[in-house]
């Protein structure tokens, strides 16, 4: 395969959360009226932000999960390494995912056809309309939500814990890159944009499963906008 750099694609818009958002600062030392699980902040503005990489892990994971990989990984990540043991529909499926989102770093096998990284994710930052819109309006960039577990025989809760979220309704812009390297490329383009569905239907960062991390995503591109909405990756 003849691998050469035709054009980039870009693909911007916007995040808008439908419920709460936690990704952690990794943070965890206690400070006396803080909370036990910060989010991660800017360390200049101390404004929330999304990162690509969480974006980018989360997409990655999702198409694995559909794409019925994970027993040829035991659960690890999709490499070249396993690219020898597939065949048919679970090779292509398999050197798709690598082609967009590469290969680990541990990694140690060659493949030709592959090529370079195709997707660049962005950090995600507040959508200065919206920011400028919660400044007039003095909203909160972040709420702190109260945890807990509940004994079944007592019928009472304990080992409380204080979670911070970026509140429901925050708006982040959201932009990405994407390589065009190969005409079959623009497939891949696509798969990408069924990642991105898969993630709007399931949940970003920590707690998904009590209902945080629910997003929305809004594309500048009319046309891109429509394809998204009509699109079923099941």
């Amino acid at each position: 395969m003849n691998l050469k750099l035709k054009k980039i694609k870009k693909l911007e818009g916007t995040i808008t959360l439908k419920s709460g958002l936690h990704i952690g600062s990794g943070n965890m030392e206690m400070h006396i009226g803080g909370t036990d699980s910060p989010v991660i902040k800017h360390p200049h503005t101390l404004e929330p932000y999304i990162p690509g990489s969480s974006l980018k892990g989360k997409v990655r994971s999702l198409l694995e999960m559909a794409s019925g990989l994970m027993i040829q990984t035991n659960g690890g990540v999709v490499s070249t390494k396993i690219l020898g043991k597939l065949s048919g529909k679970d090779k292509t499926e398999a050197e798709a995912i690598i082609k967009i989102f590469g290969s680990g770093g541990d990694d140690k096998e060659e493949n030709a056809d592959i090529g370079p990284t195709r997707v660049s994710f962005s950090d995600c930052y507040l959508d200065d309309k919206w920011k400028k819109q919660a400044q007039e309006k003095r909203w909160q960039l972040t709420e702190v939500k109260s945890e807990n577990s509940i004994d079944r025989i007592k019928g009472t809760a304990a080992n409380p814990r204080f979670i911070e979220r970026v509140p429901e309704g925050t708006q982040f812009n959201f932009n990405l890159t994407f390589k065009i390297l190969d005409e079959s490329d623009e497939q891949l383009f696509d798969k990408l944009l069924e990642g991105l569905k898969l993630l709007e239907l399931d949940a970003i960062g920590g707690s998904g499963s009590r209902g945080y991390g629910r997003i929305k995503f809004e594309f500048a591109d009319a046309t891109v906008n429509t394809k998204f909405s009509e699109l079923n990756p099941f």
